[in-house]
């Protein structure tokens, strides 16, 4: 079988995409190679994919309708589809917001097209967010909360790519499943994201800010829980009318921000100097997972709490970096 994933050279579709590999699928990957953080990073991951056999790269933008159509034509068939391209960073969408409607909506939207093309596609997956839960406070977040109050526009997108997915599996009956991811963390990990900004920061001997004056939780998620949960759910396609369902994919834990920092500053053997500030606009104080959904439907349970989760992140940090 051949999976489509989009975001091929990103973080979790990297790791998405090794995982098929190792288990003896054919893995198209697509991926527009931006700068919204060092392309070299992205590079460095899809150098790793292109040495295995069973995988073939194209570079193109999911927002590219000429070029996302073409694979309905120009490749095999293809049986799954794992989305996870994407304009990612909540902050960053308060400074850049025509690039998240373009990726996020417009993307969302060529990729449901082209899945209704594909007469052997069996099961599409695609990547939402925690953050549609927005300031919500109720907790844990549950699959079966509102979600329609965002407060930032990358929730909003993330929000529309899922109600948009909805509206096709009515209508044409494409098997979707929605993914709220929580705070994905890990080995080849974003440089935007905590982990990598507070032990970037600390090996360098810079200050680190922390919001909230640190009054701050999240539910952590380790890379291999996450794929652990992408392949469940690809592996089993929603069957009821509309055959759509969204889940959260989270640790099932809300960690405080300290003692992740504390944990971070253990594995480098440095301890940081942080400035505290207040919360940023579109931020939320709390983030923690109800999978009692995915848990039930697919038997799906996360095995790494931040204390075996971050030394494997500091390891992979310190080789690639050089330190």
């Amino acid at each position: 079988m051949t999976v489509l994933v989009t975001g091929a050279a990103g973080f979790i579709g990297f790791h998405v995409a090794q995982a098929l590999l190792g288990r003896g699928a054919r893995v198209l990957g697509v991926d527009n190679l931006n700068d919204y953080y060092d392309p070299a990073l992205k590079l460095a991951r899809l150098g790793r994919l292109e040495a295995q056999s069973g995988f073939r790269f194209l570079r193109a933008d999911v927002a590219d309708r000429d070029a996302m159509m073409a694979v309905a034509e120009n490749h095999e068939p293809v049986t799954g589809i794992v989305h996870l391209a994407a304009q990612a960073g909540v902050r960053h969408s308060l400074k850049d917001p025509y690039s998240y409607v373009r990726s996020n909506v417009e993307g969302q939207l060529v990729m449901l097209e082209l899945a209704r093309r594909l007469d052997g596609l069996k099961h599409m997956v695609y990547a939402s967010s925690s953050s549609v839960y927005g300031a919500n406070e109720k907790l844990p977040f549950s699959v079966d909360d509102p979600v329609d109050k965002p407060i930032s526009l990358y929730a909003a997108t993330k929000r529309s790519g899922e109600l948009m997915a909805y509206t096709y599996a009515h209508l044409y009956g494409i098997p979707l499943t929605g993914l709220r991811f929580f705070t994905v963390y890990g080995p080849w990990g974003r440089p935007d994201m905590a982990a990598y900004i507070f032990a970037s920061k600390i090996m360098a001997g810079e200050p680190i800010t922390v919001f909230n004056n640190g009054d701050m939780r999240r539910d952590f998620t380790f890379i291999d829980d996450i794929v652990d949960g992408v392949l469940r759910c690809l592996d089993a396609p929603p069957s009821g009318a509309p055959p759509h369902r969204v889940y959260n994919i989270g640790n099932h834990r809300s960690e405080d921000l300290m003692r992740f920092i504390a944990l971070i500053e253990e594995g480098l053997g440095r301890k940081a100097e942080i400035q505290f500030d207040e919360i940023q606009p579109g931020d939320v104080k709390e983030t923690f997972a109800d999978i009692s959904a995915i848990e039930r439907d697919l038997g799906y349970h996360p095995h790494t709490p931040i204390e075996l989760g971050l030394p494997a992140f500091i390891d992979w940090f310190r080789s690639y970096n050089g330190r």
